[in-house]
Parts: C-alpha cells; structure tokens; sequence
C-alpha cells in the first residue's frame, strides 16, 4: 500500500512540474500563437478548481486529472519549439528545487479567466433574455 502511494506522488510531482514548465514555456517568445493559447488552457484547467467531471463522481471523477490533464500537457508540449521547453524545463526545476515558484500569478490567471467567462456568459443570457422579451 505505501509503494502504491509513493508512486501516486511521484506522478503528481511529475505532473505538477510538468504543468509548471508548460506555464513558462507559454510566456517564452518562441512559442507560437496557438500553443500559447492551448497551453493557457491545459494551464487554467489543471490549476482550476472547477472540473470537466466533478471530483465526488466516483471513479469518473478523477479521470479527467489522471488523464485528460496529463494528455493536454503532452500535447500542448508538441507544439512548443525545443528551445523554449528546454529552458522553462530549467527555470521550473531552479524555481522549483528553490521553493520559489509563482504560484500566485498563475492563481490571478485563472481567477481572472473565470471572471471573465462568468461575464461573457451572463452578458449572452442578458441579450437572450432581453430578445426573447423584445420579440
């Protein structure tokens, strides 16, 4: 049981140094436009608390970490060019190992992310409401 659950956290230790050294490959200049915004998505989703399949769906509910997270990543790395993955892969693992990594900025990113849909989606619900009253 306890080898099971030691290799459950390297996985995640992997995963979250894996997320973090996406994070930073998506600032590098060298990434281009649609990684930059498919891996701030694969970023947002892995940091969020909101799930595509919520957490107390047994079993199912922790597919999407396990699985859909991990799977983004390595897609998301795919499209970045080497250069910017080998140096936020060295960034990550100093600002890791020194216990220094910007978890805030990342936290604002995504709060400001689903601040943003909240209001995207209440506006459209406003103007649907307001044709449906209109017409």
């Amino acid at each position: 049981m306890a080898d099971w659950i030691e290799k459950f956290k390297t996985k995640a230790d992997r995963v979250r140094r894996k997320t973090y050294t996406l994070y930073l490959a998506y600032r590098h200049p060298l990434t281009p436009w649609y990684a930059k915004v498919f891996a701030a998505v694969v970023v947002a989703y892995a940091f969020s608390p909101i799930d595509l399949i919520p957490d107390f769906i047994p079993i199912l509910g922790y597919l999407d970490d396990l699985i859909l997270v991990p799977l983004g990543i390595t897609l998301a790395l795919k499209m970045i060019p080497k250069e910017a993955i080998d140096a936020a892969r060295q960034q990550a693992a100093q600002e890791i190992d020194d216990q220094k990594p910007k978890r805030w900025i990342v936290e604002v990113i995504i709060i400001l992310i689903w601040i943003a849909l909240a209001a995207l989606m209440i506006t459209w619900a406003l103007k649907w409401i307001w044709d449906l009253r209109s017409g």
